[in-house]
């Protein structure tokens, strides 16, 4: 399977999170997964500013020049992505919702309903399904980690995809594995 990682942890002395990334990965391709890891702290990905010229002017692609063309790319080739994040004052990283804001070029701007909502139209076949991996803050409870996962649960129906788990560092890097290899 072929899997990207989006690494949101803002900060390089939050070592844990980034060694729990990091051993994840190598369990990953020891499992013969392929593994693509994106530290969006290391990577230029400005804001989405709105102008619509993805959808209008230069169709699935942004017009900002910027590393998001690449997560785009990597993220549509992809079987499965993991959105990866501290959570920082009750969310995940802004760093994270920038990356996962900057995927709208990979939908049409054209809408359906589905089960009596609004959404947009696929631009691709297929999509890759979803993960979310969090690492909790010192005062995180059940009820922020739901409210995160269902967020996360809405995006994904907007991707035309669905999230297919949320764990925790707290659980083992084999749990992790093992919930992927199971998909």
């Amino acid at each position: 399977m072929k899997i990207t990682i989006l690494n949101g942890n803002p900060k390089a002395d939050n070592i844990k999170f980034d060694n729990y990334i990091d051993t994840l990965t190598d369990l990953l391709k020891s499992n013969r997964h392929t593994v693509t890891v994106f530290k969006l702290r290391d990577m230029d990905i400005k804001h989405c500013i709105g102008c619509w010229s993805c959808w209008v002017e230069t169709p699935g692609e942004c017009i900002i020049p910027d590393n998001s063309g690449d997560i785009c790319r990597e993220y549509i080739n992809s079987d499965f992505v993991i959105f990866a994040s501290p959570i920082i004052m009750g969310f995940t990283s802004a760093l994270l919702k920038r990356a996962m804001e900057r995927l709208l070029p990979l939908v049409h701007p054209y809408f359906e309903v589905i089960n009596g909502e609004i959404h947009h139209l696929s631009r691709y076949d297929r999509y890759p399904l979803m993960g979310l991996l969090i690492q909790k803050g010192s005062d995180t409870d059940e009820e922020d980690i739901k409210i995160i996962s269902d967020i996360y649960m809405r995006s994904a129906i907007n991707i035309k995809t669905s999230l297919r788990f949320t764990k925790l560092t707290d659980d083992s890097v084999e749990e992790v594995v093992n919930e992927i290899n199971n998909i």
